[in-house]
């Protein structure tokens, strides 16, 4: 790839510095999707849940989902 021009990158910054950049406005990016899953845990269940992704290959939520899942199953 070739180096640009100075004719090339007067026209680029123009573009940048008299454009605004589309800002999606609709359903956010991941954080704000997913704040509403951060959930402060102890220290031992943070270490429970860390040894079971490590052995199991799993997601923290995965992990997660199945101990409620036992849990109500055997309520």
């Amino acid at each position: 790839m070739g180096r640009m021009t100075e004719e090339e990158a007067d026209a680029l910054d123009e573009r940048w510095t008299k454009t605004t950049p589309a800002i999606d406005t609709g359903r956010g990016g991941y954080f704000t999707q997913n704040m509403s899953r951060l959930v402060e845990v102890d220290d031992l269940t943070a270490a429970y849940i860390r040894a079971e992704v490590d052995a199991t290959h799993q997601s923290p939520a995965q992990i997660i989902g199945a101990l409620v899942r036992k849990e109500l199953h055997t309520a």
